[in-house]
């Protein structure tokens, strides 16, 4: 969780001095050149700071919405955000690892997948040993929870 916050506090401050200095200077400068009806870089640097200005109303929603996380409510012995789990896919006989992340981290190729993914949805709140059928784009699919690390064991506190 202090990554993905440290990641967004990184990104708001480009974006805030984006916003601040440099495209203030790009309008002066463009405004500079005269006619602004056809004037490329003028409206270049306008549309480009209404679009910082969108970024950095999402990033800051998203740092509240992180910082809204109640860590003692994600239990200890079933899936949730942070766990990584280990499941059996019946239908192919082969064990696949995903780790249930914020919807920033989701990396599927790397088996970092959204708690607002499908496969994400139907693991939530279930324990080892538990068999889920997933809807997925590819069709049903029946999966049986062999292995879970919640993000308590992951970090230590548990």
């Amino acid at each position: 969780m202090e990554e993905l916050k440290k990641k967004l506090l990184e990104e708001i401050a480009v974006l805030e001095n984006e916003l601040r200095v440099l495209l203030p200077r790009e309008i002066l400068t463009a405004r500079a050149h005269g006619d602004l009806s056809e004037n490329a870089e003028y409206h270049a640097a306008k549309e480009r700071q209404g679009y910082v200005n969108a970024r950095l109303g999402q990033l800051r929603a998203r740092m509240r919405d992180i910082s809204m996380i109640d860590m003692s409510k994600i239990p200890h012995d079933r899936v949730g955000l942070g766990s990584t789990v280990v499941v059996l896919d019946v239908d192919k006989d082969e064990q696949v690892r995903y780790k249930l992340v914020t919807s920033e981290d989701v990396d599927v190729g790397k088996g970092l997948i959204s708690t607002s993914s499908p496969i994400g949805r139907g693991l939530l709140g279930k324990q080892v040993g538990d068999t889920v059928k997933i809807q997925i784009p590819s069709g049903l699919r029946e999966m049986e929870i062999v292995e879970l690390i919640t993000i308590h064991q992951s970090e230590g506190t548990n």
